[in-house]
């Protein structure tokens, strides 16, 4: 039986293009497409079949992408989505899955990769991109994750706020070399690279309460 998408973007083109891909996967098919998180709303309130994934752009009008991903948290707190967006800012990324988000896609993403994200969800609740999913997949993961030292998880959990690192250095009380060094730490005993891999992998882990 097909998993079924909901695509929200109010992009027509895109979203038209977007749904005949989908549709062109074996194992997935559009069930609605909508042009903002409105109308999302809307329709799950209307007590409508649940889609398996929500495809949700970011920049929409009435309601956009963040505001929908906070309903969502409040409201529908188990319905897997994607983030599917142009904007390719940490920030943004971040506020996303710590809104709920089970993976975050830049809309040029290959085909390949973004038939693999779907099944990723559908499977295992959420998609990382290779950095992280060679991480989670390390068979030394929890050894790996016991090792952080307690202010390394103090850092951790300041990391996956909205702080800065210099917000989080004077939130620590200690210089920003001092937590560069907790960071690049961190890093290399987690084998992630960056910030928003920090964060997928501490979430999937339950290593901090977002």
């Amino acid at each position: 039986m097909s998993k079924t998408i909901i695509i929200v973007d109010d992009h027509i083109l895109f979203a038209q293009s977007l749904q005949g891909l989908v549709n062109s996967f074996e194992d997935f098919s559009v069930l609605a497409v909508m042009k903002n998180g409105q109308e999302l709303v809307d329709y799950l309130q209307s007590g409508k079949t649940k889609p398996d994934v929500i495809l949700l752009d970011i920049r929409m009008p009435v309601l956009n992408g963040m505001e929908t991903m906070a309903w969502l948290k409040e409201s529908e707190p188990d319905q897997p989505v994607l983030a599917l967006s142009m904007e390719h800012d940490e920030h943004i990324i971040l506020k996303m899955i710590r809104l709920g988000c089970r993976g975050y896609l830049l809309k040029d993403i290959d085909p390949n990769e973004f038939s693999k994200a779907l099944n990723a969800v559908v499977n295992s609740g959420y998609y990382f991109n290779s950095e992280v999913s060679e991480a989670l997949n390390n068979e030394h993961e929890q050894r790996e994750v016991e090792s952080l030292t307690k202010r390394e998880m103090e850092f951790l959990q300041h990391a996956c706020s909205e702080l800065t690192y210099k917000e989080v250095a004077n939130e620590m009380n200690l210089s920003p070399k001092t937590i560069d060094g907790y960071r690049e730490s961190i890093f290399h005993k987690l084998e992630v690279k960056s910030r928003v891999g920090l964060v997928l992998f501490a979430i999937k882990n339950q290593m901090v309460d977002i």
